[in-house]
Order: structure tokens, then C-alpha cells, then sequence
């Protein structure tokens, strides 16, 4: 599988789909690897010629500590370059969605349209509670606490009740998918220090902002800032789905995204 070597790093990624039709980048998000995109790739694959990545930190890539947001934006830059990418179309998930936002910024013109779904703006108090008590699971208790836990964090309780056996069999595989505590806990520290309020006034590319109601991870006003700040962007709020719209409800994700993505 393709990789390279950037900033005391192996970065993994690979090209999926048709490579006759648009580029689309995949951003998945703190759990930072490719396989949170499962559905998509299995079903996008006849209208792109996707993009995915681990980041640093997780997966196939180096388990190493995330200095910043602006580090893993500079990482996908990397990867946009050894693969020949240029102007993708991109959808970046919670982390995701911040690391596409300051590339973004960093690079302007680099995306020809961009969907954020269930992202934020940066680390409000409500945030810092929450991660904080993540990082206290991975390190008093375990990746496997912090991975039944994610669980409760990402899915509604009826998707839960609903698909408990295959829930259980995804927290084992993210859990041997995370660095160590260190390492998660950098990746934690990193979104909630992102901060570019100031800074999305002046970004320029079409924006399709995604959330649902009932997300309790990245609750829904910070997409509405997002959306507020970001000129021209358009705003999507679904009644249900969780912070994992993708995964849950899949079908009507992809009626949601794909007629942006697509325009």
C-alpha cells in the first residue's frame, strides 16, 4: 500500500473507486482511520475515484503524538501530493472536518467543494468536559473504556439497541486501531486547541455544512457557527443519526451529500 515519510512520521493511504471519475478526498475523524468510511467506499466507489488515509497517530500510520490540527492538515497535503491530487472534492468527519478547514485555509483553492459533517469550530467548555473525560478512561481504565465509551458517544440509543453484537466487534477493532494513551490523548488535545474563528471569514470554497439534532459529541450549534462564519455556506441539520450520520443512516447520508458533492 502507497505511504510516505513526512515530520518523524509513515503516513498511510490508498486510492479506491473509479479512477475515470471526480477525486474525493475521505477525512475520517479521531479515530483517524479509513475504515469509518466502510459504507461509502462500498457505495461511491461507481462516482469517485476516492482518496483515504490514516492519519498520524492511528491505523496503518505511525503511532505517533499529533503536535496540532495545522500538523495533520500539512499530513493530508503530503498525501495530496504523492498521490497527484489536485482540487478534490471533500468530506471531512468531525476531525476530519477541521484538518480539510485548515488545509483549506492554509492552502486556498485546494478543494473544489468541501462537506464538514458533525464537526467544530473549537474547544468550548462543554468539549473540554467530555474529551477530558475520555482521556481519564484511556488512562485509568483502558482503550477498551474509551472504546465502549466512544460507542455511547457516536450512536443514538436505537441504533445501539439495534446493531449491539456489530457495535461490540467495531470497539475491539478501533481500540487495537489507536495509538497509546499518549498518543490518543495528543489526538484529543489537538481538536479541542483548534481554533480558526477568525480566521473562516476570509475561506473561499464552497461548503456544504452536516449535523444532527441528537449529537451529543459535536452538538449542532457549533455547525451553525460554522455555517454563520464560513461565506456562503449552506447548513444540513437531520432530526436523527448520532455523530456517525454516515454509518447509521447511510442511504440518507448519500441523499444528503452527493447532490452537493456532485453540482
Amino acid at each position: 500500500m502507497p505511504s510516505l515519510e513526512r515530520d518523524g512520521a509513515t503516513l498511510w493511504w490508498d486510492r479506491r473507486g473509479d479512477p475515470s471519475k471526480p477525486d474525493l478526498v475521505l477525512a475520517s475523524g479521531l479515530g483517524g482511520t479509513h475504515g469509518w468510511w466502510t459504507p461509502q467506499i462500498e457505495a461511491w466507489g461507481q462516482h469517485f475515484h476516492l482518496l483515504v488515509f490514516d492519519q498520524r497517530g492511528t491505523g496503518n500510520s505511525s503511532r505517533v503524538p499529533v503536535a496540532s490540527v495545522w500538523q495533520m492538515a500539512d499530513d493530508l497535503a503530503a498525501v495530496l501530493d504523492a498521490a497527484g491530487v489536485e482540487r478534490p472534492l471533500y468530506l471531512g468527519h468531525s476531525t476530519g472536518g477541521a484538518i480539510g478547514v485548515a488545509l483549506a485555509l492554509r492552502r486556498p483553492g485546494v478543494f473544489r467543494r468541501m462537506v464538514v459533517y458533525a464537526s467544530t469550530t473549537h474547544g468550548d467548555a462543554y468539549r473540554r468536559k467530555l474529551l477530558g473525560l475520555r482521556r481519564m478512561l484511556m488512562d485509568r481504565v483502558g482503550m477498551d473504556a474509551y472504546a465502549r465509551y466512544t460507542t455511547l458517544l457516536l450512536h443514538p440509543p436505537y441504533f445501539i439497541n439495534a446493531n449491539a453484537e456489530r457495535l461490540d466487534a467495531d470497539e475491539a477493532a478501533a481500540a487495537a486501531a489507536l495509538g497509546e494513551p499518549e498518543v490518543q490523548g495528543s489526538r484529543l488535545q489537538a481538536i479541542l486547541d483548534f481554533d480558526p474563528r477568525a480566521e473562516l471569514p476570509g475561506l473561499d470554497v464552497p461548503m456544504l455544512v452536516v449535523c444532527t439534532d441528537d449529537d451529543i459529541l459535536t452538538p449542532r450549534h457549533f455547525s451553525e457557527e460554522l455555517a454563520a462564519l464560513v461565506p456562503g455556506a449552506r447548513a444540513h441539520f437531520e432530526p436523527r443519526g448520532g455523530h456517525a450520520l454516515s454509518r447509521t443512516e447511510p442511504a440518507r447520508f448519500g441523499e444528503i451529500v452527493l447532490p452537493f458533492l456532485t453540482e
